[in-house]
């Protein structure tokens, strides 16, 4: 499968399930409403699991801008891949996010309240204040890249063997969620979740927001609110700037 590809399907699916679970806690009459903060990270764990595992073999499965940019920072990554990975994961974060709301439809009809429908694409801050989120988005983000990094460290090439190979070899050096044991990964995501993603709703990945939150702003959801584009750019900064942070902690302890 084509590296491109597989971060397109495996991203698709990440937001297909992962958003699906907010569907299925928040909106009205749906099967799962009201079943709690548990259950959204329990699921998002899956949801990684789940893309990470029809992705692997075909990109490394990143899933992620900043954990891609955060292997480029760390020398694990070939930079001339990351456009194309980005721009693959942006992508299927609009499709599954498109899904799920296929998927849901009848039930954002039935949601009356517009704040809960803008849940179930993108983030948003529990209390006011973009510089606390921001500060909060970097931190969760550290935590995921970081503790990736270490997870798959001792399977990867140096980072000075990366840095002097050719363009080609470069190219197969695919690393990212699929070079680990994705359960401990899958674990790693869900006490994120529970420990650090009650203030913001933990994006801890500028596609799983962006992607979702420019949907809700195209589709003609009933009743829908702004897509708060004031906030937007706290969960694509802030996770970038956690992943490179991530990355630069990495090399210094090399």
């Amino acid at each position: 499968m084509n590296n491109y590809v597989a971060e397109f399907i495996g991203t698709m699916l990440l937001i297909l399930l992962g958003n699906g679970v907010v569907c299925n806690v928040v909106l009205s009459g749906t099967k799962g409403k009201g079943a709690g903060w548990i259950v959204i990270a329990v699921g998002w764990g899956i949801a990684v699991f789940c893309g990470a595992t029809v992705s692997k073999e075909g990109s490394g499965a990143h899933l992620n801008p900043a954990l891609t940019l955060g292997l480029v920072a760390a020398g694990k990554f070939s930079a001339s891949l990351a456009l194309g990975y980005i721009l693959a994961q942006m992508a299927g974060a609009m499709a599954g996010a498109a899904l799920v709301y296929g998927f849901y439809r009848a039930h954002f009809q039935a949601e009356p309240s517009a704040d809960s429908k803008l849940a179930c694409f993108a983030t948003s801050p529990a209390l006011p204040g973009k510089a606390q989120a921001f500060f909060c988005e970097v931190i969760a983000t550290f935590a995921l890249v970081f503790t990736i990094l270490l997870f798959q460290s001792g399977e990867l090439k140096p980072a000075s063997a990366i840095e002097g190979a050719t363009a080609a070899s470069k190219a197969e050096t695919l690393v990212g969620l699929g070079t680990v044991d994705l359960l401990p990964v899958t674990l790693l995501v869900i006490g994120i979740g529970l420990s650090l993603g009650g203030t913001t709703g933990y994006a801890i990945n500028p596609a799983r927001d962006f992607g979702p939150r420019l949907v809700h702003a195209i589709l003609p959801i009933p009743g829908k609110r702004d897509s708060d584009w004031s906030y937007a750019w706290v969960p694509i900064m802030g996770p970038i700037a956690g992943g490179i942070l991530a990355a630069a902690l990495y090399l210094a302890i090399q």
